[in-house]
């Protein structure tokens, strides 16, 4: 039987290669949680407009980003008889999650693969878990063995309605579909992570959104360097499932308003 397994990040895949499941590996290396998006993701416009905001914003340059995304698209259009998706709870990884999926349905007959998905909010023993980056090839191969759910129609046709939403940028849209959908299937993490993005999208009265408004706070607080910004974020933030580029990007918007002193 041909399987791909599809992994959130480059972080689990140092535990992944520990364990003992068969198949090929992709590692999805994208953040779609930030920057420009349209709804059809298979789209060239789409992965131009990727590519270009990806290079611009973050540390990366075109050809690493055709070498470690673009490239590795080629695999989703491969004859797999299974694919398995692994990723996270939070927000980034909830976003990567649509765009896979939408992808899939779009480029896929979804009638041949069976998908599954591995989508752990917690895991034994750990009181503090943050994603399974920080697991063994063991624990990972526990989740496989434990939590595995296989995808149905009504999961890709909740996922294509979500993105359909996202890509908008839109809080009263979101807001609504979130207020009247009580059904989310198999995607038990998505409601949580699309209220966390209702939180991104709706400003206060000083023009900031939640998560620029927490790290505002967290700075007022006596926290002037990037790391101890990122570590209290992290604490209580995990939901949006920032990595520290993704933070600094909205410590640039707040510039004017705390300088320069941030190192």
């Amino acid at each position: 039987m041909s399987i791909l397994h599809i992994l959130n990040g480059d972080s689990t895949l140092k535990g992944f290669e520990q364990t003992g499941l068969e198949g090929d590996t992709m590692v999805w290396r994208e953040v779609l949680s930030e920057g420009p998006l349209e709804e059809n993701i298979s789209s060239g416009s789409f992965w131009k407009k990727r590519q270009d905001w990806i290079c611009g914003s973050l540390t990366e340059t075109p050809e690493g980003y055709q070498e470690k995304m673009l490239d590795q698209l080629t695999k989703l259009g491969g004859e797999y008889d299974e694919i398995n998706l692994w990723f996270e709870f939070d927000l980034h990884c909830q976003v990567n999650l649509l765009g896979v999926m939408n992808y899939l349905k779009q480029q896929t007959d979804l009638s041949k693969p069976a998908i599954y998905l591995i989508c752990p909010a917690d895991f034994p023993g750990k009181e503090n878990f943050m994603g399974m980056g920080e697991l063994t090839g063991e624990e990972l191969e526990y989740l496989y063995d434990n939590i595995r759910t296989q995808l149905s129609e009504i999961d890709f046709i909740t996922a294509a309605e979500v993105w359909k939403i996202y890509v908008t940028h839109n809080a009263e849209k979101l807001k609504a579909y979130l207020n009247k959908t009580d059904f989310w299937g198999s995607l038990h993490s998505l409601k949580p992570a699309m209220e966390a993005q209702l939180k991104r999208l709706q400003l206060n009265e000083n023009g900031l959104n939640y998560v620029e408004q927490k790290l505002l706070d967290i700075y007022n607080y006596g926290f002037k360097t990037k790391h101890e910004i990122y570590i209290r974020f992290w604490e209580t933030e995990k939901i949006f499932g920032m990595g520290d580029m993704e933070i600094d990007i909205y410590l640039k918007r707040l510039k004017l308003l705390i300088g320069d002193t941030l190192s």
